[in-house]
């Protein structure tokens, strides 16, 4: 079972989260700041302050740890990484049944203020109706020539106005009307 705290254990764990946390903001105070003035160098003052080698210089088998130190800035750690990437066979050669290795999305292909008839909640419904109307307008003999069978009796349309109401109809139960409906089984027979 597990006990609950009492009231100085708790107070202790939270004196201690605050000095943790205090630290942390500290640390990323100093960074900031280094980061901070880091940015205003050029890439070979950073290089020579770090003694590190260009990174677009690397060659096989050189050691890139150097570049992922908290104070290095990332232009200068993805440069290093996108050379060591170019010169490990394992990364730079991909082997085409990686899943994921395409891009998927269709942000290359995407051009800016673009407009489609999509709506969302609505679909593609607004723009296919105006496009039939427009259909109808366009062409109102279309209607005209549909194919009329010999047989059809050609319809009336009535307004709602002046169509008469009907009046319910009830239906007497005979017993001839319906025969009831008994339920089949299915029988399986093996042969064995």
């Amino acid at each position: 079972m597990t006990q609950s705290r009492d009231f100085w254990s708790r107070r202790k764990a939270a004196v201690q989260a605050e000095a943790e946390a205090e630290v942390i903001a500290t640390e990323e105070q100093v960074i900031a700041t280094q980061q901070a003035e880091l940015e205003e160098k050029s890439d070979a003052e950073i290089l020579a302050q770090f003694n590190l080698p260009d990174p677009d210089q690397l060659q096989a088998g050189d050691d890139v740890s150097g570049f992922m130190a908290k104070a290095v800035p990332d232009r200068l750690r993805r440069r290093a990484l996108r050379q060591l990437w170019r010169l490990n066979p394992v990364l730079a050669n991909v082997d085409g049944l990686v899943d994921y290795g395409e891009d998927y999305t269709d942000a290359a292909c995407v051009i800016e203020n673009i407009q489609t008839a999509y709506q969302v909640g609505k679909g593609m419904l607004r723009h296919v109706e105006a496009l039939a109307a427009q259909a109808e307008d366009m062409d109102p003999e279309i209607e005209d020539e549909t194919p009329v069978a010999e047989d059809a009796v050609p319809v009336t349309e009535v307004e709602p106005e002046t169509a008469p109401t009907a009046d319910p109809i009830t239906i007497a139960a005979t017993e001839e009307a319906a025969p009831q409906v008994v339920p089949r089984r299915m029988k399986f027979e093996f042969e064995g």
